[in-house]
């Protein structure tokens, strides 16, 4: 049963029997004077010092209480620092390498530098608030986000390991970073020819394919010749070539989805003409991992030696300059070591094509959930999220609607109105007229 021991003094039995407390010398008014008994699961005295009796007593009372509800935790398990329970957290994760090299850094800029030496029973609720205000105010939201992961995920293996027994992230109290969708606004058809009109010709394909298919660019480099169905007229999307640090594999697409995309016959013709003249390249990259199987696939987009095309030189010796050719960003410009420089944001990367590829499919009928099958996002909400101002307007089949309602309720009128005309006045009824009189 639990109890409260006093440290600054001692039993001490008189010659007449009776028991009688008297001063510790050695430990009167040293560190608490109170300690709170328990007992633990497995039979244990534990005991934690306090300053009153009161304070001693109720913890180690409340410590049996949740002994004997099962809710019990070593009050020194919270102890292990957070930097002690990541790598643990990490391991226990099922990510593909690009992944875990993106926790990483989070854990290494944002969560480690606050958070890594700490007790975990030490972590506030009102700190990691703080904490993700700061990092949204300095990096945004997306920053904020991925680190708030990381920081949650190892807070949340150290209540499920019983170290703690909640999860100050999971506070009322933190607000968590939201994802915010920023209004895409599509480029129209002229733009996107000209964009195309402006890449070198063994190349336009590419932007070609990510406008009438919708595919991301690592997906794009990734496109074998077997990837497309001229039969069932199909786009095959099962790979991309994925950056791992400074290596590259293959690697399967975003949310490790295949999906299936339709190939319009303009489209298909158009690939069979650049295949023709350009034929394909054979490239061998492992697959998943730096040391994972090598596999070969013959890609339709390559560089002049052979190489597969790489996101960073794509986009500054043909995108970028085909984006400055349409117009659509100002000239290059020479920076102070006289290197070439364009002047481009996130809303003019090879992205956009995804966008421009649901404006048109969204405007003729397609609706969203075939969209977002079409995009490989993970969950149809996300496509309408972004992508619901890009809906036709109900304002038109509203007033349609009711249009047609208005006129049969009108045609109606007119009939009846018709109808009582040719009948005539109805005939005055005599008793009534009698009683008039």
């Amino acid at each position: 049963m639990a109890f409260a021991k006093d440290q600054w003094t001692r039993a001490v039995t008189q010659p007449n029997g009776k028991v009688t407390r008297e001063r510790n010398e050695k430990r009167w008014g040293r560190g608490k004077r109170w300690l709170g008994v328990w007992t633990d699961p497995n039979g244990d005295e534990r005991s934690k010092a306090f300053d009153t009796k009161t304070e001693a007593l109720r913890y180690a009372t409340g410590k049996e209480t949740d002994r004997d509800r099962g809710d019990y935790l070593d009050p020194n398990a919270g102890k292990v620092r957070l930097e002690e329970i990541w790598p643990r957290w990490l391991k226990s994760r099922t990510i593909d390498p690009a992944s875990e090299i993106q926790y990483e850094s989070k854990w290494r800029l944002h969560v480690e530098p606050t958070f890594g030496r700490r007790m975990v029973k030490s972590i506030l609720p009102s700190e990691v608030g703080v904490w993700l205000t700061d990092l949204m105010c300095a990096y945004g939201p997306s920053t904020a986000r991925s680190a708030f992961l990381v920081l949650n995920g190892c807070l949340e293996l150290a209540v499920a390991d019983e170290l703690i027994k909640r999860n100050p992230g999971q506070s009322k109290m933190v607000k968590k970073p939201s994802r915010r969708f920023s209004k895409v606004v599509a480029w129209s058809d002229e733009t996107v020819e000209r964009i195309v009109a402006a890449h070198p010709e063994q190349f336009r394909l590419l932007p070609t394919i990510g406008s009438a298919a919708g595919l991301r660019q690592g997906e794009l480099f990734g496109l074998s010749v077997d990837d497309f169905d001229f039969t069932l007229m199909l786009i095959r999307v099962q790979r991309q070539v994925k950056r791992l640090g400074t290596k590259f594999v293959y690697a399967l697409p975003k949310n490790d989805k295949e999906r299936f995309v339709p190939m319009s016959p303009v489209l298909a013709k158009t690939v069979k003409s650049h295949l023709e003249r350009f034929g394909t390249t054979t490239v061998s990259l492992p697959w998943e991992r730096l040391d994972g199987d090598v596999q070969e696939h013959d890609l339709i987009f390559s560089w002049h030696d052979g190489k597969h095309l790489q996101a960073r030189l794509y986009d500054e010796l043909v995108w970028k300059p085909a984006l400055a050719a349409a117009g659509v960003i100002p000239p290059p410009y020479k920076d102070n070591r006289g290197r070439k420089r364009f002047k481009t944001d996130r809303t003019t990367g090879l992205h956009a094509l995804r966008h421009y590829f649901a404006s048109i499919t969204l405007a003729d009928g397609v609706n969203i959930k075939e969209l977002s099958e079409y995009l490989g996002h993970y969950d149809p909400g996300f496509t309408l999220q972004m992508y619901t101002h890009m809906l036709p307007s109900s304002y038109d089949r509203a007033r349609q609607a009711v249009d047609r309602r208005l006129e049969r309720l009108a045609r109606r009128l007119t009939e009846q109105s018709r109808s009582r005309a040719q009948i005539g006045p109805a005939p005055e009824d005599p008793e009534q007229g009698a009683g008039l009189l």
